[in-house]
């Protein structure tokens, strides 16, 4: 270690290992930290923690903005509203769920008219803050609600029911009922849902898949439940399930692990609701397909197939099939469809008279209006900015009203309502919190070309006395460039605390919009999967560079953050190209990319990045894995491992293996690791998220420039813009 203020770097012993893998030679000194319970893995984390510690300590010394104390306080401050969801409406109540500024996590808040009272609180269930509220559904007549939480981060998550009048749990609880949505059947005694076999009944290495729909009947035990669909399918796959407001139509869907492809079934719910009979809507295509049936009785059906932005059909349910589909909306060549929803009369009148589509252009979202029968576009809704929204929620008795959220770079998520009567647009719940005093900044999308030529989008913020009247910076500036690149999820505008603390300060954010993501539809997403994912890491590079080249920072002030499969993304910039960076923030990533499949959820994403037991696609997979590109001698950027000892979906091992080797190689800036118990991947107590920040921004702050001993608290760093930018 270059920096004779920190202690050594813990040993970690090499292991003379090389395999011959489908004619690779592929070594694996570090396998040994793959076991977390194994004596030396243990001595090495915690020698690492105390590595960290001392590397922590530092922070201390930060002045400014960046001074613990202080930077605590201000991300208190700018998550203080706090936020609210769309309403769903059953029968005569509302229910939703909300954030107060000070709630370590949000509750479900059920409303009667004027009248609302807290239903479901995790830390009443909970007062250690470890138990997370992963999904809700209330009943079709709002009577009951079926409820799912897991604790330490597991994601494990477990059933149960309360009855909304009272608030007393009538059933569960119900395990392995991870990522299971429930769909209720009218009346609110049966619903159909998802769990996974018994674990005796299967291979250890299985016991997360095999995921079956089956029909729950409230007050029964749940291995008296019935199997209904699933078995002799893919045992990866996950299932989505849906009953049509009348109860007439059970909708099941099927996609193995994360592939690209969703299968759909239809089946007229008889009186024997445990025996449906499933008819195909589309199976065996290569393409992700929704359905539902309508309030008017018709099966709308939201697809890629023959169209990678997507594309909205509708059919007779009693004629699912693809060659009965009539296009309602094509295929825009601008924008990716992204939801829609019908307006009607309400109650009988159940014939739409507007339909309303929501688009996402270039990751930034708008919504339009059509005539329902022909699909032709009528107008547009003005929505409150260049942003993203989320939601286009309806009445199940149908009506005139449209519910969505909407969110920018610097306004924090609030609920709109669209009624058609009138054709406007309002505010209807805003944030419960106080909305704090926000910085004066600027947002630009800019436009880079990567190694093949393809034009990469990102969105870049800044103070607004940091640019030119033109937008153009004014000096370089410590910077951030965060992405993530998979899975078709996109990074859309969105209010950030992270962002504004850090511009705040005097710095740049910028969000790169990579192939891998959905900003552009399934193409996009596929042109950065599986035998293509090197062009996620050029379009990441070619960001990086342009933002070198514009004027926005330097590569001693630039920094690189992402997680999940966006520590990934960082972990192959940080070995593919360390000139670029100065600093690192790995986020619960994905590593060793030859034994992902091997570990937590990994056998579900072969299809986004490739199975390691094929020779061909190792060859994919062997050619960035960051584990496996580490090179002696090079002096890598400064880099910060997170890790969750609780994470079920990448396990810490990936972070544990490319430290040692970063450790073992780098002549360059510190590699720590930072971890933590009791969280995992997913969500988390909102102090412990403030918690991570804070340190996860002080290390970018201290290794680009923007924080330094002793600061004074309002000055950012000179750096980036002058005196009479302050």
């Amino acid at each position: 270690m270059t920096d004779p203020a920190l202690p050594a770097y813990p040993h970690a012993h090499r292991l003379d290992l090389v395999e011959d893998l489908h004619t690779h030679r592929v070594a694996d000194p570090y396998r040994w930290l793959e076991d977390a319970s194994d004596p030396d893995t243990e001595r090495w984390s915690a020698e690492q923690d105390a590595l960290y510690a001392a590397y922590r300590a530092r922070f201390d010394a930060l002045g400014g903005a960046f001074a613990t104390e202080r930077l605590t306080a201000r991300l208190g401050e700018l998550l203080g509203a706090g936020f609210v969801s769309t309403p769903a409406w059953r029968g005569g109540r509302r229910f939703f769920s909300r954030r107060a500024g000070d709630q370590e996590h949000a509750v479900v808040v059920v409303a009667e008219g004027d009248d609302e009272r807290v239903l479901l609180d995790p830390v009443a269930l909970d007062p250690a803050g470890t138990t997370t509220l992963d999904a809700w559904q209330p009943s079709k007549e709002g009577e009951r609600l079926a409820y799912q939480v897991s604790t330490g981060g597991t994601e494990e998550s477990v059933l149960r029911v309360l009855d909304v009048a009272t608030g007393e749990v009538v059933d569960g609880p119900i395990d392995r009922a991870r990522y299971s949505p429930v769909a209720w059947l009218p009346g609110g005694e049966a619903f159909f849902y998802v769990r996974r076999l018994a674990p005796e009944l299967l291979p250890e290495d299985e016991r997360q898949y095999h995921r079956r729909v089956w029909l729950h009947r409230v007050g029964t035990p749940a291995d008296q439940d019935v199997e209904v669909f699933g078995a002799g399918l893919d045992h990866t796959n996950y299932y989505g399930v849906s009953v049509s407001r009348d109860g007439r139509w059970l909708i099941v869907s099927a996609s193995a692990g994360t592939a690209p492809r969703t299968d759909v079934w239809i089946a007229e719910i008889a009186a024997d609701a445990a025996a449906p009979a499933f008819v195909e809507v589309a199976v065996g295509l290569d393409a992700e397909t929704g359905a539902w049936v309508a309030r008017d009785g018709r099966l709308y059906v939201h697809t890629d197939q023959d169209a990678p932005r997507g594309r909205l059909a509708v059919t007779d349910p009693e004629r699912p099939g693809v060659e009965h589909w009539t296009t309602l909306l094509a295929e825009r060549a601008d924008a990716v469809l992204e939801d829609v929803a019908f307006t009607d009369g309400g109650d009988d009148e159940r014939v739409p008279t507007l339909l309303l589509a929501s688009w996402r252009r270039h990751a930034v979202s708008e919504v339009t209006t059509h005539d329902p029968a022909t699909g032709e576009a009528t107008g547009a809704l003005e929505l409150p900015g260049l942003g993203s929204i989320s939601g286009l929620v309806t009445r199940p008795e149908g009506g005139p009203e449209v519910w969505f959220s909407y969110t920018d770079h610097t306004s924090v998520p609030a609920v709109h309502r669209f009624d058609e009567r009138t054709r406007r647009v309002t505010l209807w719940a805003s944030a419960p919190g106080e909305v704090p005093d926000l910085p004066d900044v600027v947002t630009r999308q800019v436009e880079a070309t990567s190694a093949d030529g393809t034009t990469v989008r990102a969105f870049v913020v800044a103070r607004a006395d940091a640019v030119d009247a033109d937008g153009r910076p004014l000096a370089p500036a410590p910077t951030i460039l965060y992405g993530y690149g998979g899975f078709q999820i996109s990074l859309d505008p969105a209010y950030s605390a992270t962002t504004l603390a850090w511009v705040e300060a005097g710095g740049v954010y910028v969000v790169a919009n990579l192939r891998g993501g959905g900003e552009e539809g399934e193409d996009w997403h596929r042109a950065g999967m599986r035998a293509h994912k090197q062009h996620v890491f050029d379009d990441f590079h070619a960001v990086a560079e342009l933002l070198v080249a514009d004027g926005w920072t330097t590569t001693d002030r630039l920094a690189c953050w992402g997680g999940s499969n966006g520590g990934l993304l960082v972990g192959a910039a940080l070995t593919q190209r360390p000139d670029l960076f100065a600093a690192v923030v790995c986020s619960a990533p994905l590593l060793d990319m030859v034994r992902y499949q091997r570990f937590g959820l990994g056998v579900t994403w072969t299809e986004e990045y490739g199975d390691a037991d094929d020779a061909e696609q190792l060859g994919w997979l062997l050619g960035y894995s960051p584990y496996h590109h580490v090179v002696d001698g090079t002096a890598y950027p400064a880099t910060l491992f997170t890790v969750f000892e609780g994470d079920t979906r990448v396990d810490p091992l990936h972070a544990r293996k490319l430290a040692a080797a970063l450790q073992a190689a780098t002549t360059g800036a510190p590699v720590l690791v930072r971890r933590e118990t009791g969280v995992g991947h997913g969500g988390r107590a909102l102090s412990r998220t403030i918690g991570l920040t804070v340190e996860q921004l002080q290390h970018v702050a201290w290794q680009t420039g923007l924080a330094a001993p002793g600061r004074r608290a309002a000055e950012p760093a000179p750096v980036v813009v002058g005196e009479e930018g302050r």
